[in-house]
């Protein structure tokens, strides 16, 4: 009785976009052999390039388990996280290049919470209420429809792919996103933030904000959370449309 052996693992190719700002060298593409591994994803692949080949390569990441947001990176092109990039799913040769709009530190490495935190300060995304709150008090119940509502939209890690898959973004530098659209639609939904649609309608009724998406849903498509942006794009659309009347 003969037993078949294994098959041999695949040998992949890490084809990296090597970028430095301000160290007078063009950008260009380097090529890193990997032997692939069960179960590898590329922030393991990436990981191995960095431990023994090059450890100038420069990559972001944090929790490695799809939380942090940190490795997001173009993959063949389409935006994603390299810890939730099973090589196994993706052809031999891999393209990586870093998320375009946010400043490029090196590498994969981007500046996303430069971008985030601006729009968060534009958008001022924090619950705005009247009156300062009572610390010792009991916190109001809420209903667990509703609380699973504003889970839903709080799931947003931050990692740039909406932003990076936006086709608005290329044409209009001052709109706000997917990422800033859902925001507000999460606190359009707390019952603690105090804002009326007028108030929102001043934040994003224009060209920057809801009425400058132009619905090509590269965004939806992305996403790694799977946050229903398409839906709630087009409901605050409907909100604010009746505002402007």
């Amino acid at each position: 009785m003969t037993t078949s052996s294994p098959p041999a693992p695949r040998r992949l190719t890490l084809r990296i976009l090597r970028s430095l700002p301000g160290a007078g060298e063009a950008p260009h593409w380097q090529d890193f052999p990997v032997e692939e591994a069960e179960g590898m994803t590329l922030f393991i692949a990436l990981s191995e390039i960095r431990a023994l080949a090059d450890p100038s390569l420069q990559f972001d990441f944090v929790c490695r388990a799809g939380i942090c947001g940190s490795c997001g990176m173009l993959i063949n092109g389409r935006p994603g996280l390299a810890c939730r990039s099973l090589t196994r799913d993706l052809p031999a040769l891999i393209t990586l290049a870093p998320l375009p709009v946010f400043e490029l530190i090196g590498d994969l490495s981007v500046n996303t919470g430069k971008w985030m935190r601006g729009m968060a300060e534009r958008l001022e995304t924090w619950i705005h209420a009247s009156a300062s709150p009572a610390l010792t008090a009991v916190e109001a119940p809420m209903a667990p429809e509703l609380a699973e509502a504003i889970y839903e939209l709080d799931r947003c890690i931050e990692c740039g792919c909406c932003v990076a898959g936006c086709g608005t973004l290329r044409m209009r530098e001052a709109f706000v996103g997917a990422v800033g659209l859902n925001k507000i639609a999460r606190f359009r939904l707390d019952p603690r933030d105090e804002r009326s649609d007028d108030d929102y309608y001043e934040l994003i009724g224009d060209d920057t904000g809801v009425f400058g998406c132009m619905s090509l849903l590269g965004c939806h498509d992305v996403c790694p959370k799977g946050l229903p942006l398409q839906t709630q794009i087009a409901f605050l659309r409907r909100k604010m449309a009746l505002q402007g009347v």
